[in-house]
């Protein structure tokens, strides 16, 4: 606009700019929008992925771990997140689906890459570590292993998240691998485990019309070593377990009963015996990220029963 021409008096012309100059500074209090072109009033957090591995350590009260498996397996710390998906194996379809979701961070309790420290080369030349490598690329998802910090937090998150679902909180402590339920049948504790925990299947070493009171609850893969010594240690009714070495825990069960022991054993299988601590560590991490969705994708059984 040429103010020369529409105020040809000098005066006219300065008050004219400075009331424009008054007017664009009112419009910008009002709209901060105005004159950055970015939203300040209503707009949500951008997070890192490295800000959101510190949030967890800092709410979780968790100190670093040397040594620690919990690394990133795929993407950059760098990265702004726009999903959160906890998972217990980021399998291909877990990775699939949060594409979907548009959530580009998957928080998994196990290995990505078929090992325990996720070494690309544990197998060389592995193809289906290359293609998933690549898919993960694809989709510019970070993935992050949660596990030792997982079973750090207080309570563990994957006992705990399994007590809740079987609906045993009141029965739960923290620290405890034990809990003393109200008497109840082997068969029916495992119609209770099968329906809470959406199981199809268990595997069962003991009488089913046995009395179970008292519960040793191991789920994931702890070792023959660990599920023997809280056997000898506890005598309690049941071990429950996430999986086993058969020639380890299950012969050992097995020639106890025969030898007088009156321990049980279930089997509910590693990857669903651990899914509700991560299905438990997604609405512990929900409100603490109010600017980002945090979903649950269940990794399932890989078997099929026949």
């Amino acid at each position: 606009m040429n103010t020369k021409l529409l105020f040809p008096n000098t005066l006219q012309r300065r008050k004219f700019l400075l009331h424009s100059l008054k007017a664009s500074a009112g419009l910008a209090v009002l709209s901060p929008d105005f004159s950055f072109g970015k939203a300040s009033v209503g707009s949500k957090k951008a997070w890192t992925v490295q800000q959101i591995m510190d949030l967890v350590m800092k709410e979780g009260n968790l100190s670093p771990i040397n040594d620690t498996v919990d690394t990133l397996k795929s993407g950059s710390a760098g990265q702004t997140v726009t999903g959160i998906v906890t998972t217990m194996f980021a399998t291909v379809d877990v990775i699939n689906e949060a594409a979907k979701r548009n959530a580009n961070f998957i928080i998994a309790h196990e290995p990505t890459f078929y090992n325990h420290r996720d070494n690309p080369d544990w197998v060389k030349n592995n193809e289906v570590v290359k293609k998933k490598q690549e898919l993960l690329k694809k989709h510019k998802i970070a993935v992050w292993r949660f596990h030792d910090y997982c079973h750090s937090l207080r309570p563990d998150a994957v006992s705990y998240g399994v007590a809740k679902k079987a609906n045993w909180t009141s029965y739960y402590k923290t620290g405890s691998r034990i809990l003393t339920i109200p008497s109840i049948g082997l068969g029916d504790l495992v119609k209770h485990l099968k329906t809470s925990l959406g199981i199809k299947q268990l595997r069962v070493i003991g009488e089913l019309d046995q009395k179970c009171v008292k519960i040793a609850l191991m789920p994931g893969a702890s070792g023959g070593v660990s599920h023997v010594t809280a056997v000898e240690a506890e005598k309690p009714d049941v071990l429950i377990v996430g999986e086993v070495s058969e020639w380890e825990t299950a012969e050992y069960i097995r020639d106890s009963r025969l030898l007088g022991g009156k321990t049980a054993l279930i089997i509910l299988g590693h990857s669903v015996s651990e899914e509700p601590g991560m299905e438990y560590f997604a609405e512990w991490l929900q409100p603490k990220l109010a600017d980002l969705k945090v979903t649950h994708i269940a990794s399932g059984d890989p078997f099929t029963w026949l």
